[in-house]
Formats: structure tokens, sequence, C-alpha cells
């Protein structure tokens, strides 16, 4: 194991501190639990992920901190991945293509039902691979993940940050500050006072909307959404194509978003200006958006996994 690195701290007085550097011993444990050496990273690189991770989070939080316990509140294997794929480690990288993909689409596709978030969806991996470079050296957006949330939680707040910064351009708004650097995930805009009304209409007329689904659409969208069904498994239950399957889930995705701007419209009074407030109210709640609870509260809208072996 290399030596250990001392893990920054922050200005006096700023009330956060992080008061040794890091024991070598919970290093080598961390390293081992995350399952680091799977990726064949080099223990130097993982301990510089994981130093970074606990400056980042002694920054964030208030008060005296310990080391230790920030690194056991760390996503591990999730952090080794990153810094696997963000040291060019090929393996590293095929296994977050073939097991993120899927679900950074499912993520692009619930921010814009037409389409227009899969081009940022492909256009964030090449940032994350990092082909851009600085100095000759190649920068990827895996360096600002810390592992205090879940990977797929970090790519979606990421794609939904893209999403809001672009929609923003074309309306010619000030772009979102920069927390970090350019290209960084940034951090959540202040919540106006009406988020969290906003949050809680999109979520009303999101459940109103999948209320009126026949079944079959509601049933597509539990498969896909909730129990992350892959297109051929569940064209296997209704003994569709994968590609009919597509054309299904993404009309009952346009169906749903003209449902609900119709509502928040009608029954709410919001302009087309609000509308978009809604939507990027419920972007930065998305618990407020967590199908799982949306369809299982549907009179005959829960349903058990479905069988993959069938």
């Amino acid at each position: 194991m290399a030596r250990s690195a001392s893990c920054p701290r922050t200005s006096p007085g700023a009330g956060n501190r992080v008061s040794a550097p890091l024991d070598p011993a919970v290093v080598l444990r961390a390293y081992e639990q995350s399952g680091a050496a799977r990726w064949s990273l080099d223990p130097s690189d993982f301990e510089r992920a994981l130093t970074a991770s606990v400056a980042h989070a002694a920054i964030a939080q208030p008060g005296p901190l310990d080391a230790a316990h920030l690194v056991a509140s760390l996503h591990l294997d999730d952090l080794a991945l990153a810094a696997a794929c963000a040291a060019g480690i090929e393996p590293a990288w095929d296994h977050f293509v073939r097991e993120y993909r899927a679900a950074l689409y499912r993520a692009a596709d619930a921010i814009d039902a037409a389409g227009g978030a899969r081009e940022l969806a492909d256009a964030l991996y090449a940032d994350l691979y990092g082909l851009t470079s600085h100095d000759g050296e190649r920068r990827s957006l895996f360096r600002y993940f810390h592992g205090r949330s879940k990977l797929t939680t970090w790519l979606r707040a990421v794609l939904a940050q893209r999403y809001v910064d672009a929609l923003r351009g074309r309306r010619r708004f000030d772009p979102l500050p920069d927390e970090e650097a350019p290209g960084a995930p940034r951090a959540r805009e202040a919540a106006t006072p009406e988020a969290p009304r906003f949050a809680a209409l999109i979520r009303a007329v999101l459940a109103a909307g999948l209320a009126r689904l026949v079944a079959r659409d509601r049933l597509r969208l539990s498969m896909y959404y909730v129990h992350n069904l892959t297109l051929v498994e569940i064209g296997r239950t209704f003994g569709e194509h994968e590609a009919t399957v597509s054309r299904h889930l993404s009309r009952t995705r346009r169906e749903l978003r003209a449902s609900m701007e119709q509502r928040l419209h009608d029954e709410h009074g919001l302009d087309d200006s609000a509308i978009d407030e809604c939507c990027r109210a419920a972007m930065a709640d998305p618990g407020s958006l967590d199908l799982t609870q949306l369809v299982g509260a549907i009179p005959g809208g829960k349903i058990g996994a479905p069988d993959r072996s069938s």
C-alpha cells in the first residue's frame, strides 16, 4: 500500500475539519471492501480518490469530523469503479458502459420523453471517459464523483443539471455558476419558495396521468422503470419485439408528459414558464417522481417482480 496521503484540512474558522491524515489501516480496509483489486486499480490511485472524497465531505458537513467514520459512510465499490474509469482502466470502463448505459438512458427518457436528453447522455460519456486533456493529461468527469451517493444517483443528477443548463441556454438565461470546474456537477440551485409546491404538483399530475393509462401501458412502465427489465424481457411477456416495446414506451411517455402539462395548465393555472419551473423542482427532488411508490399507489397498479427466467 502506498504511503498515506494527508487529508486536506479546511481553513481555520470554517467549522469543518478532519483532524488527522487518513490512517493507512483505514485506507487498506477501504481498498479491500471496495473491490478495487477487481479492476487492478493502483492502491495509490484509490487512496487519492478516497482522500479527495473525505476532504470534500469535510467541507460539506458542519462540525468536527472523523475521517474513519466518513470513509465508512462512502459507497466504496462505486468510488473504486469511478477511480478505475478515471485512471483509464479498460475493464472498468467496459463494465461501466455495460451496467450503467441503460440506467443513464432511462434517466434521460424520464427527463425528456421526446428524446432530447439522450443526446446529452451520449455526450456525457465523452466527459466521463476524459477525451479532453489538460497539460497532456486526460481529465475525466469521474474525478468529481466522491462516493457520498450511489453512482447511479450522481449520474442522474449530472444529466439533469446539464439538461437544465441546455434549456436555460436556449432561453438565453444565465448559466448556473460552476462549483468546481467547467463540466463538473454543480450545486443545486437555492430552492425558491414555490419549489415544494411545484414538486408536489408534478407528483400529483404524474400520479393522475399514470392512473388514467391502460393497464398494459402502466405495466410496461413498471417493468422498465421499477423492475429494470430489458426491452427483450418485456417483449417476451407481451409477445412483442423489443422495437415494438420501445415504441410503446416512447408513446406512453409522450402521452404522460402531454397529460401532465395539460393538467398543470388547465387545473392549476400555470403558464409555460411555471410548468418549466415545476419540472426543475421535480428534478431537484427525485423522490417526488418515484415510480415505485406512484405505481404502487394505484389500485391494481402494484405488481410483483416479473419472472426473468420465462
